[in-house]
């Protein structure tokens, strides 16, 4: 892409790369963010200006001394595909590099469990629409995807779905749709996103919690996302919160994600309302039992004053605050940021997981910890997933450059 030796085509990607994150950076500010000379940098910035990749956003504001030069990356010359992915839904989009969407977001329903399908039908998700967005090939950088299960990132294999055979899923996906791929776990990556451009931006030690059909946490521990051994940690969901609970997809009774995500929840909502419980979700309550729509529908119920609704959220978040008690006293973090589908309803549950805190944590650790919303909301996997692409940026183009030197 860059026609340099390996170690330019490095700093170049790694210029790009710190724009992407900064949004507007000076020579001196990128000088020490990648540790490179400020000569060597402006030489190097000034080589992007001309080939397109950079443009000059004027002087900063005086602080006293000489104003600098801000340089930004040209927000249209690269793309990235970004996937986030349920058990249920797949949502599909293509952002520039100020992280716009410039193709409208799909949605489409894909079911992971049971499916033999699912990975082809992944592959004809993202072929087509690359193809119908309009967006030219040669400029889309990567795929990045999150999905739920066990993934290992350095290996490019999901243990828990889309099994890929004898290749890495990684490997498969990017003979099939001829670009680099790049996958990890929905709430790692949603834990990403809130690192690089969200609250944990200026705090180093945050659990983001994923609300959704099941329940995650992507842990940033002294400013790094961490992953465990193999890249596994952060099992939320399997936090045993009742000892004779409802059976939970792992096989073992009072996991968190069987009493509290919002699949668990949808479900109690099905059988209440079927038990002659009163609610705005009755017309929503079908033949199929679709815990799709009653989930969706019970959030908007809920933000609408239901109260049934509102009672069954307020259960899970109360069981939510429970484990996370367990989270606050073996960590100790400075925040707790809720984030995941469930931030449309995230006001609603900040006073019963704030209640079950101060039941069940030491006050003097609760005291410490912060709640809060995510500000990126229900996009944060699918920014956290273009992140990931561009964490690698730097490094695909050094292994480039070497292979064409």
């Amino acid at each position: 892409m860059f026609n340099a030796n390996k170690k330019t085509a490095k700093l170049y990607a790694e210029i790009i790369q710190q724009l992407y994150y900064g949004e507007q950076l000076s020579s001196a500010e990128l000088s020490a963010r990648i540790d490179k000379s400020i000569p060597l940098v402006t030489k190097a910035v000034n080589h992007l200006i001309e080939a397109g990749f950079v443009v000059e956003q004027g002087y900063a504001p005086s602080s006293g001394g000489r104003r600098p030069l801000m340089y930004s990356v040209r927000h249209n010359r690269l793309y990235i595909v970004t996937v986030a992915m349920d058990q249920l839904s797949t949502r599909i989009g293509i952002v520039d590099l100020l992280n716009n969407f410039v193709s409208p977001i799909e949605i489409i329903s894909l079911k992971l469990k049971d499916n033999a399908q699912a990975l082809d039908s992944l592959v004809d998700i993202i072929s087509k629409h690359v193809e119908q967005s309009g967006v030219d090939k040669e400029k889309i950088i990567g795929v990045g995807i999150g999905m739920p299960g066990f993934v290992n990132v350095n290996e490019g294999i999901n243990y828990t779905y889309l099994d890929a055979g004898k290749k890495t899923l990684t490997e498969y996906l990017s003979d099939k749709v001829e670009l680099p791929v790049y996958i990890d776990n929905d709430s790692s990556l949603i834990a990403l996103s809130e690192l690089k451009f969200g609250i944990a931006k200026s705090i180093k030690d945050v659990m983001v919690i994923n609300i959704g059909w099941g329940i995650g946490l992507g842990m940033i521990i002294n400013g790094q996302i961490f992953r465990g051994e193999n890249g596994f940690a952060g099992e939320f969901s399997h936090i045993p919160i009742a000892e004779e609970g409802a059976l939970c997809a792992c096989g073992k009774q009072g996991c968190l994600e069987a009493e509290a995500s919002l699949m668990a929840v949808a479900q109690k909502a099905i059988e209440g309302v079927e038990s002659g419980q009163k609610s705005s979700l009755q017309q929503y309550i079908t033949d199929d039992h679709s815990n799709l729509a009653v989930g969706n529908a019970l959030m908007d119920a809920a933000n609408k004053g239901d109260q049934y609704a509102i009672e069954l959220l307020s259960d899970a978040a109360y069981k939510i605050g429970r484990a996370l008690s367990i989270l606050i006293h073996i960590l100790n973090p400075k925040a707790i940021v809720l984030s995941g589908r469930g931030v449309k309803v995230g006001k609603l549950l900040l006073a019963p997981i704030q209640q079950a805190l101060n039941k069940y944590c030491i006050p003097r650790l609760a005291q410490g910890t912060e709640l809060f919303i995510s500000d990126i909301g229900f996009d944060a996997e699918l920014i956290g997933a273009a992140i990931l692409v561009m964490e690698s940026f730097n490094k695909v183009h050094e292994a480039s450059a070497k292979a064409s030197a």
